[in-house]
Order: structure tokens, then sequence, then C-alpha cells
């Protein structure tokens, strides 16, 4: 059944950031998620399983502990908001559709840990670990660590036992993974044997905890997606890359005051979106927080007058590699931060 009460169909985009997300006409089964929580359905089938977890809508991605069940962002369920999340952040998480079947089959992973209280058998705990295990802040991943799969961006794995579970388990439900091959010689092998070993046992018994509860649905959230989007936009501006003004001149070089010279500022935000492209797939950085360099960068350039003195493609190259090196170091120093 429907939520709530205003179509966004009869939105425009001033409107809909003064909505209240309570208020917001949203059905998950008639939203563009269905034939892909479908698919997941097939997936689990194919499978064995009689169990099935149930999604709501929510304002992010969660599974809450002893529901077998899974929340899912908002904005994944119209065009209309999809557009507008990739607007104010320049990315939607879950937005095309590998990346939504990759997060649904990790969220499921954590709701069937709810359903057969996984986490609570000793070999589960000899496998990936304490599951009481306190959830950081940050962490910081070992990118060719072969301990671990890879299914999210981020390494996301290695920030806690039961990511590591879910990221393992989703890699072993997706068809035609090739799993036994792709992960040969990798000591995260184990891991996956172990799931397909555990999922042979349990996949046909009864659950354990069966309940359709929900968890701050959308419902009952009446922020307005203006201070949705104020709160969200703020903690990204809360963390980032950071250059300084020697980056800049090995960039641009020093002044020559050539009037010739397209200013730096002009170049860096006209190559932005390509470079934001490759900064966040070998970085892992939000593009939103990439973008914001940039335009940090151009501003700076200005204040220095600096120009474009060499080859377009040769400081292009370079930039990407140095807001690529800026993410690393980053990350280096305070690790990935994780939103809970």
């Amino acid at each position: 059944m429907p939520t709530n009460r205003i179509s966004t169909e009869q939105l425009n985009r001033r409107q809909l950031l003064g909505t209240r997300l309570c208020d917001l006409l949203l059905d998950i089964h008639n939203s563009p998620l269905a034939p892909r929580i479908d698919t997941l359905y097939r997936e689990l089938k194919q499978q064995g399983f009689r169990f099935k977890p149930h999604f709501w809508f929510s304002d992010d991605w969660f599974c809450p502990d002893g529901i077998p069940g899974v929340a899912i962002p908002f904005y994944l369920g119209h065009k209309k908001l999809l557009k507008l999340e990739r607007d104010m952040t320049m990315d939607v998480e879950g937005g095309d559709t590998q990346w939504c079947m990759n997060l649904l089959r990790h969220e499921t992973a954590h709701a069937l840990l709810n359903a057969y209280r996984l986490e609570r058998r000793k070999d589960w705990q000899k496998v990936f670990g304490n599951p009481s295990k306190k959830y950081p802040n940050t962490y910081w991943p070992k990118p060719y660590d072969k301990r671990y799969v890879l299914n999210l961006p981020n390494w996301y794995a290695q920030s806690h036992p039961h990511e590591d579970w879910a990221e393992t388990f989703a890699v072993w439900l997706r068809p035609n993974s090739d799993w036994r091959h792709r992960y040969a010689g990798w000591p995260a092998m184990k891991k996956l044997l172990f799931v397909d070993s555990l999922m042979a046992e349990i996949h046909n018994k009864p659950l354990k905890v069966k309940n359709k509860k929900t968890e701050h649905p959308l419902s009952q959230i009446k922020t307005t997606l203006q201070d949705y989007y104020d709160d969200k936009l703020t903690r990204y501006n809360s963390d980032g890359p950071e250059f300084i003004d020697r980056d800049l001149y090995k960039l641009f070089g020093h002044p020559k005051r050539s009037s010739s010279n397209e200013p730096a500022s002009k170049f860096l935000l006209r190559v932005r979106k390509d470079v934001i492209e490759s900064v966040e797939y070998w970085g892992g950085e939000y593009r939103f927080r990439i973008d914001r360099t940039i335009r940090n960068m151009a501003r700076r350039c200005d204040e220095l007058g600096l120009q474009l003195n060499w080859k377009e493609d040769k400081v292009k190259t370079e930039l990407v590699a140095c807001l690529t090196m800026l993410v690393v170091d980053k990350m280096l120093k305070d690790g990935f931060h994780i939103t809970l």
C-alpha cells in the first residue's frame, strides 16, 4: 500500500524540497525498485531459500538488529527523487542496476543473519570474528588484502565482521560471479566456502526470527527534503581531500601573465566532470567531496593568478593523479568514515 499523501509527480523542485519525507507518496512495490527486488527473490529461490527479506523506505540503506528486513533510501523510489539526489550530491548510492543489486545482496545478508541468528554460531565467529565488536567511526583498509572479497566500494568488508560476512554472502549469491575461480588462491576463499556450506545447511530450515517490523520508516520522518540535504551536505563537507598551494604550482606553474593562456580556474571547471569520474574510480571518494575540492582549487587559482601553461592532456592527467594522491593521503591519515 502507498505510504503517504503527496504525489511526487505533482511537485516541482522547490515544492519537493519543501515537502516532508513522511508526506511523500511512495510505494515500494510500484517503484523502480520492484523488478530489482524480484530479481533478488529469484536469486534466493535458485539457492533453495525459503527466506525473503521485507523492504521499506527510509532515509538510508540499513538492516536493524533483530529484524529480517531492509530499509532502502527514499530517493530510489521515484525518478524525480533520484534526479534530485544526483543534483544535490552528484551521485546516487544504488542508482544503477548493478550497484543496487550489490547493495540488495549485501543488506539481505544482514537480514539473513538476523533471521537465523547466525552470529551466535561458534563456526561463524571463528571465520568472521567477534560479532559484538564495536563499529568504528573510521577504518583503514588495505586495498590488496586478499583475506576479503570485493562487492561494495572502499573495501567495505574490512570495516567490521558483520560487513565482512555481508560482502562475502553478496559475492556468493551473485549469479555468474564465478567466485571459485575469481578468488582461487585467496585466503578469502575459506570464507566463501564456509558460506557455501552454511547456506546448504540452513537454506530450507525454518527461520528463528520472523517479523515484519520496520525501523525509522519514511512515514515517521518529519524533516523536509531541504533539511535532509542540508544535513547530508554538511556531513559531506566536514571531511574531504585537502590541497596546498604547492600542489597548484606543480600543476600550473607560477603566474606568467600571458593573455593567451586559459585561466587555471576555467580549465579546472571545464574538465572537472571527467576528472571526478576517474578520481572516484581509483580513490573511492564521494563525488561531492571531489567536486568541492576542485572548486576550491579553482578559487585559489584565481587568487594566485594561475593559468594553463602546459598541454591540456598533460595537466588533466596530472590533476587526476594529484587528486587521487590527496584522497589516498586522507584515507591513510583518517581512514574511511562510516555512516551508520
